[in-house]
């Protein structure tokens, strides 16, 4: 294996990290907005959250630059990555405006869209 091969293959696991650090992020907010319905301490929990979440996303958008500048990879992780942190911007906006009627939903297609996106790396 040469020194190019090693660096990309290292880019990418790093790219697939942050890929299923945002997953894990994401399906922490579900069990946080669990709680949020049913302890006093869930508000709190969703809100930090949602603030670990939209970093792995810009973490995620990093890796994906990385692993697709320096070392020739494909740029579609780059378009993923920035879909994904649109969406999780939307998703601030949402929560902080109270709209649980799309909050909610928004939240399922983010972490299945991930999770498929994890799965297919």
């Amino acid at each position: 294996m040469t020194t190019t091969q090693v660096t990309a293959q290292r880019r990418f696991s790093f790219l697939r990290i942050a890929m299923a650090l945002q997953t894990l992020t994401i399906l922490l907010q579900a069990v946080s907005a669990g709680l949020l319905l049913t302890a006093s301490y869930g508000e709190t929990l969703h809100s930090a959250g949602a603030r670990v979440m939209y970093g792995a996303s810009m973490l995620y958008v990093l890796a994906a630059v990385l692993a697709w500048k320096p070392g020739g990879g494909p740029v579609t992780p780059v378009w993923q990555a920035c879909g994904f942190l649109a969406l999780a911007s939307v998703q601030v906006v949402l929560g902080i405006a109270h709209v649980p009627s799309v909050h909610l939903p928004l939240g399922v297609l983010m972490f299945g869209l991930s999770l498929l996106v994890l799965a297919r790396r």
